[in-house]
């Protein structure tokens, strides 16, 4: 859905000081890692598992701000490098307006991850790929963890995963959470994804709703011109556009700006 300035500046934004300020601004603690990494998935797809397996249960809890609930943060080392992980809230869209979906989508649009890790739950990937196909509107960084393979081969479910990584744009691995088996890979492909400069954009659905598209760039562009700092503001336009009650009031309010402050005036806010 973004525009390939809008990918180069995306790009160009993950080395910038002001993205860790913005990462704070969500309540994250940053501390020393080099990288970021968000943990999303729908719900009772054994992503808790995913991030035990990933940590070592190396973790701490706390509230997102100004909201009840519940984050989990920990941590992995990788060949020098250190991963910060945040498990948000399981979801089943990024169009919905729970106060959990909305955690979720603010982290995965405004807090810029370094790399978001889809946990899908092999069992029934029809249900999962609506959120897969979301979340890769919105990022070009992004690693597919088929989780729960053991219980799809039990009920004698197979999955091409080479294919599925060709038709999506994204690694794609295949993964028992329980067991361990599949982490070290899973590791692996998201340090990769981390450090690449280059990575192709993934798969995303085309607009073909006639008129959509002046609209959006008519609309993405006033956002620019009052937000100039708005990370995803296509998206924003796009749910602008659909009358997206929740982004309409951040928007009117200014409150959808403080997330793209500059580093300064976060830090003396």
């Amino acid at each position: 859905m973004n525009t390939p300035d809008s990918h180069e500046a995306g790009e160009a934004c993950l080395a910038c000081p002001s993205r860790f300020s913005q990462l704070r601004k969500l309540g994250l603690r940053v501390g020393e890692s080099d990288f970021v990494i968000a943990l999303a998935g729908n719900p009772n797809t054994g992503k808790t598992t995913v991030f035990n397996a990933l940590t070592g249960l190396r973790m701490h809890t706390g509230n997102w701000p100004g909201k009840t609930i519940s984050r989990a943060e920990g941590g992995f080392s990788y060949e020098g490098k250190n991963f910060k992980l945040v498990d948000l809230p399981g979801t089943y869209s990024l169009l919905s307006a729970s106060p959990d979906e909305e955690v979720a989508r603010t982290f995965l649009l405004f807090g810029q991850p370094d790399v978001t890790v889809i946990v899908v739950d092999a069992t029934c990937m029809e249900r999962n790929l609506n959120l897969v196909l979301q979340v890769l509107q919105i990022t070009r960084r992004a690693v597919l963890c088929l989780n729960l393979m053991d219980e799809a081969h039990a009920n004698g479910i197979e999955i091409d995963a080479r294919n599925l990584a060709r038709d999506l744009g994204i690694p794609v691995v295949p993964c028992a959470a329980r067991s361990g088996k599949g982490i070290p890979e899973l590791i692996r492909e998201t340090a990769i994804m981390a450090a690449r400069t280059d990575a192709p954009p993934p798969r995303r659905l085309p607009l073909e709703i006639p008129g959509l598209r002046p609209a959006l760039d008519l609309v993405e562009a006033e956002l620019h011109e009052v937000f100039p700092n708005l990370p995803q503001p296509r998206w924003v336009a796009l749910r602008l556009l659909e009358g997206d009650r929740e982004i309409m009031e951040a928007v009117r309010s200014g409150e959808i700006g403080t997330l793209a402050e500059p580093v300064g005036a976060q830090l003396t806010s």
